[in-house]
C-alpha cells in the first residue's frame, strides 16, 4: 500500500453517482456539498441525503458536509440575523447527525477590512466585539455539535492573517471547533492582498488543521481550478502537511468535478498524494 496522503473529494450527491467506485474503493474522505443550500435546509433535505446514504452503502470513510454559508456571517453585529445564522448552522448538524457525517466546513468571518481595522479602536474593541458576536451565534452551535459527534471546521475566506481563525477556534475550548484551509483562498489573499504562501497557513494552523480544500488558483480569484491550472507551490504544501500529526482530510474542491481525476493523477506523478 503506498504511502502517500489519500486524497478526498468535496461533491454533490448527483456526481457522487458517477464518482462513487472512487470513493468507495478506498474509502476516501468525502465531503458533501448538497447541503450548502438554504432552501434545501428549509425543504426536503432528508430525501438527498436519503439517496446520499443509499449510494455509501459499505462505506467506513470520513464523511462530512459542506455546512451553509450564503449571506451568512457568523460575527453578524444585528441580533436577529445572528439568531438566523445560529438556526441555519444548527440546520447542518442535524444533517450531520442524520447521515452520521462527523465534520462540517464552515466559513470564517474575517475580511480584508477587518485585518486593517480590527485593532482601530482602543483596547481592540472591534476584535472583541466580533468574538464575542461569533460565540452569541455559535456557542449553541457547538454544544449542539459536541452532542453529535460533529467538527466544526473554519475554512479561511478573506483571511490574509492565518493565526486569526485560529485564535477563533481556540476560543470556543471545544473538540467541536477546529480549522480548515482552502488552498485557493489562501493563494488569492497571497496574490492579491500580501498574505503569506499556502504552505505559511498550514505551518501556522498546525495540529488545528482537521480539514484542507485543494484547488488550484493563480493568485488573483477563487478559481478551484484542477490541480495543475494554476501557481499553487504544491510540494512546499505537502511537505508542511507532513509536518503535522492532526491527519486533516484532504479534499479536492473544484468547480469542474470532470477534473477530480486527473488532480489526482497530477499530484500523484508528482509522488504528493495518491
Amino acid at each position: 500500500m503506498s504511502s502517500l496522503p489519500l486524497l478526498g473529494v468535496a461533491i454533490p450527491t448527483a456526481t457522487l453517482e458517477t464518482l462513487q467506485d472512487f470513493v468507495l474503493a478506498e474509502n476516501r474522505d468525502l465531503e458533501i456539498q448538497d447541503f450548502v443550500d438554504g432552501d434545501l435546509l428549509n425543504g426536503d433535505w432528508k430525501s438527498v441525503a436519503d439517496r446520499t446514504r443509499n449510494l455509501l452503502t459499505g462505506y467506513t470513510g470520513r464523511l462530512g458536509i459542506h455546512g451553509p454559508f450564503w449571506g451568512l456571517s457568523i460575527a453578524n453585529p444585528d441580533a436577529d440575523m445572528r439568531a438566523l445564522n445560529r438556526q441555519k448552522h444548527l440546520q447542518g448538524i442535524e444533517v450531520c447527525d442524520y447521515l452520521g457525517a462527523t465534520q462540517m466546513v464552515i466559513h470564517s468571518p474575517y475580511t480584508t477590512w477587518s485585518y486593517n481595522n480590527l485593532d482601530n479602536a482602543p483596547e481592540r474593541k472591534e476584535y472583541t466585539r466580533l468574538l464575542e458576536n461569533c460565540h452569541d451565534t455559535m456557542d449553541a452551535v457547538v454544544k449542539r455539535a459536541e452532542d453529535c459527534g460533529v467538527t466544526m471546521v473554519i475554512e479561511n475566506i478573506e483571511d490574509i492573517d492565518p493565526d486569526i481563525r485560529c485564535a477563533l477556534a481556540d476560543s470556543f475550548n471545544s473538540p467541536a471547533m477546529a480549522v480548515s484551509i482552502d488552498t485557493g483562498h489562501a493563494h488569492y489573499a497571497h496574490g492579491t492582498n500580501g498574505a503569506a504562501p499556502v504552505d505559511y497557513y498550514v505551518r501556522r494552523a498546525g495540529d488545528r488543521l482537521q480539514h484542507v480544500h485543494l484547488q488550484d488558483a493563480e493568485g488573483f480569484a477563487d478559481r478551484h481550478w484542477a490541480i495543475g491550472e494554476g501557481t499553487i507551490r504544491w510540494a512546499a504544501v505537502f511537505r508542511a502537511l507532513a509536518e503535522i500529526e492532526s491527519n486533516p482530510r484532504l479534499i479536492l474542491e473544484l468547480r469542474d468535478k470532470a477534473g477530480i481525476l486527473p488532480s489526482v493523477a497530477y499530484l500523484e506523478a508528482l509522488g504528493l498524494a495518491r
